[in-house]
């Protein structure tokens, strides 16, 4: 009985190792996976790296400064692109909200993107009459935003015969809704140059 017991286990051991190390790889041998982390210098354009410098950078700072006490409810509004180039600035402000989240220093009220979504489904559930009563979402218990996160980004381009300077500026400030004062403000400068 006991060596009938070994074998079993080692027979499940040896498929469970077997499964593990040999799992097909599909597609072109020549892409790989990557670090994300690394720093992207493909090009001297707005990049990987560079979102990742601005949102850690901002969440920092904004989750030291101590304004955030008690997880105040806070709304995002798009951040304006200045540049000449297309910059998904959507993915800065969301990489920042979810560090705060995660971290726990702030609640996200829905963003001015996302607002008639929110009013669409409260809408939906209150006069549609598909839902049971006992489910549905009350109209006007939505929570205000206390702040209101909104920003930047700009650059300085510079050519010459041998190099490209790229010089951007991200810029973020914090504003308290009911007085109108910025609470918290801060900027991140990236610099790129190219040597051609």
């Amino acid at each position: 009985m006991h060596l009938i017991r070994l074998s079993l286990l080692a027979a499940v051991a040896l498929l469970a190792t077997g499964c593990a190390n040999n799992s097909p790889a599909l597609g072109s041998k020549n892409i790989s996976y990557g670090d994300t982390k690394a720093v992207e210098t493909v090009t001297n354009e707005f990049g990987s790296t560079d979102l990742q410098m601005i949102a850690e950078s901002m969440t920092r700072s904004l989750a030291q400064s101590g304004t955030l006490q008690g997880r105040p409810v806070v709304q995002v509004y798009d951040v304006k692109n200045k540049t000449s180039e297309y910059i998904d600035t959507r993915e800065i402000t969301t990489s920042i909200k979810t560090q705060l989240m995660k971290s726990g220093t702030a609640r996200f009220a829905s963003d001015n993107t996302d607002m008639q979504s929110q009013v669409d489904q409260l809408k939906l559930q209150n006069q549609s009459g598909l839902y049971k009563k006992s489910t549905v979402s009350k109209t006007g218990n939505m929570v205000a935003a206390k702040y209101r996160l909104e920003g930047s980004i700009s650059s300085i381009v510079k050519r010459s015969s041998d190099y490209k300077d790229v010089f951007y500026k991200f810029s973020l400030q914090l504003i308290d809704v009911e007085s109108g004062i910025a609470e918290w403000m801060d900027e991140k400068e990236i610099r790129k140059t190219t040597e051609r």
